[in-house]
């Protein structure tokens, strides 16, 4: 006969490895994307001078491939970490957890189709045999078009990461993992994640003047997410929240 600590010691160890998993995949990728985008991509592309951005990157080849990479590997762990999170919420609202896996994977992949964008203009700005005919106004042009596209790319992409963070938050409320108020001010801030990069992706859209970086001030959610996860990875759950 086998007992009941047995029998549920299997699917303790499938939720604590999922939110290791988790909690790792997105501590790596915040490593990643920050470098990628922080030291590389905004410290070599200088809005509106396409001669300032071609001498940059021209001169920083190598760490521009590299944060190309770093963005990519970013996105493989997107899908990895959707995964996780599926595994981890879906005795809370398996249905739910299942859409927000998909609107991440989703996210993931406009974003990595966004990336070719980026060696594309490395490709121009670092003179490609096929382009040495064009003159270099017109190269610089198309390079700084690619940059451009890239943004777009990735602004579309975030309106369904917003929408992940909006049902995240909820799943990760309705789980019941975290204690009461923990859960609520954890899941209100990945809302609000959520209705940040919603806000700054449809202001982009309707307004090509808009400046304003909800997301940058609505990041806390995010980052209490990582550390809850390793800690529930590390301190295990309690009884699992009834499926919907």
């Amino acid at each position: 006969m086998i007992s009941t600590h047995e029998t549920s010691r299997p699917a303790e160890l499938s939720l604590r490895a999922a939110a290791i998993v988790a909690g790792l995949g997105l501590l790596v990728m915040a490593v990643l994307a920050a470098f990628a985008n922080f030291s590389v991509l905004q410290n070599l592309v200088v809005a509106g001078d396409a001669n300032a951005t071609a001498v940059k990157i021209v001169g920083s080849a190598g760490s521009f491939r590299m944060g190309i990479t770093f963005f990519l590997i970013t996105a493989i762990l997107d899908v990895l970490v959707a995964w996780a999170l599926y595994v981890l919420l879906k005795p809370a609202h398996k249905s739910l957890s299942m859409l927000a896996a998909g609107f991440r994977v989703v996210y993931a992949t406009i974003f990595a189709a966004a990336l070719t964008n980026l060696f594309n203009a490395l490709r121009i700005f670092t003179g490609a045999d096929s382009l040495k005919a064009l003159p270099t106004d017109q190269l610089y042009a198309q390079g700084m078009g690619s940059l451009d596209a890239f943004k777009s790319g990735w602004n579309i992409g975030l309106v369904f990461f917003g929408l992940h963070l909006l049902l995240l938050g909820y799943l990760v409320f309705k789980s019941g993992y975290a204690s009461k108020w923990p859960g609520i001010v954890l899941g209100i801030l990945l809302t609000f994640a959520g209705l940040g990069y919603l806000a700054d992706s449809f202001g982009t859209f309707l307004n090509p003047n808009y400046n304003i970086s909800i997301a940058q001030f609505a990041f806390i959610g995010e980052v209490l997410l990582i550390f809850w996860l390793l800690w529930k990875g590390i301190k295990g759950f309690g009884k699992k929240p009834e499926q919907d």
